[in-house]
């Protein structure tokens, strides 16, 4: 078995076509054929259904392309550690987020404490994080919500107070708290679907007994924040976001049913091997957090 071989079986797997499969790998298609066949043999079963041109991962095919991207993932992260040891590395962190309000003081703080270090940084829903995590592509995500799966670890990092913001001009303006079903006929300015946030909210909506009027939704908490001034709407706002837009979103609501609160986590894969920037960045982020809670807490 060769390490040529599983990278052939590796592409065939995914695309389900030896055709496609020989185009993407720059080689013939007998000579493809052949190596998926020998592999085959060596193994001593089929690993995929075949039905004319039609080729499908069977059982046996599931099963072992699982190891082989097990593999595979042990020898990146294997390249990895190697080349962080031998300081070829440069001092590279990638990380996803669902909460983009954090990222310019965080990553500003961090990059001005390590400026040999580079980040890359996407923003991402929930499951995509997860994604990313489990097949080695980042180092951190963080996240409203926990990744949940058998190879991540979520660390909690702080846990936060949802409020609502209204119009100046609206009917509850000029009040200090609302329960959540007072609202259950408003249009709601929102976070697009598949965000932690827009998940949390719309479970809290629920739990008051309604389905939110979503009336626009967005991924850019200042757009959020100016259509909600422009009285086109409510919205619920975390206090970090709040703390940082009170100049720009002073009617405030305290919601006091039911409990509205998130908390916020840091999510890395333990198959993963974290550098020492990456381990630089972990302890950073835990220190961060800690000290902008406290600013919250007094605000």
């Amino acid at each position: 078995m060769e390490f040529l071989q599983l990278k052939y079986f590796q592409t065939v797997a995914h695309l389900e076509h030896i055709t496609k499969a020989a185009y993407q790998l720059q080689i013939a298609q007998p000579s493809l054929s052949k190596t998926i066949a020998r592999l085959e043999e060596d193994l001593g079963v089929p690993l995929f259904d075949r039905q004319g041109r039609q080729i499908r991962l069977n059982e046996f095919g599931r099963a072992f392309l699982a190891r082989v991207e097990r593999a595979f993932m042990e020898l990146n992260e294997g390249r990895r550690e190697i080349r962080d040891l031998a300081g070829l590395n440069q001092g590279t962190v990638t990380l996803a987020v669902s909460i983009p309000r954090i990222l310019p003081d965080l990553l500003g703080s961090f990059l001005a404490a390590y400026p040999k270090v580079h980040l890359r940084q996407y923003l991402e829903s929930t499951a995509s994080m997860k994604q990313q995590l489990e097949n080695g592509e980042i180092d951190f995500c963080i996240s409203s919500e926990p990744i949940e799966s058998s190879d991540v670890v979520w660390q909690p990092l702080m846990t936060e107070e949802i409020f609502l913001v209204v119009p100046p001009d609206h009917r509850l303006a000029q009040r200090d708290s609302v329960v959540l079903s007072e609202v259950r006929d408003e249009s709601f300015i929102s976070m697009n679907a598949g965000y932690g946030f827009r998940h949390l909210t719309d479970r809290f909506c629920q739990q008051a007994g309604f389905t939110p009027n979503i009336f626009f939704a967005g991924d850019e908490p200042d757009v959020i924040g100016g259509l909600v001034r422009q009285g086109l709407g409510i919205a619920f706002v975390p206090a970090l976001t709040w703390t940082a837009a009170a100049h720009r979103l002073p009617n405030k609501l305290r919601i006091t049913d039911p409990v509205c609160e998130r908390t916020i986590g840091l999510a890395w894969s333990n198959r993963r091997y974290l550098s020492v920037a990456a381990k630089q960045f972990h302890t950073f982020v835990v220190n961060y957090f800690k000290e902008i809670s406290t600013d919250v807490v007094r605000h």
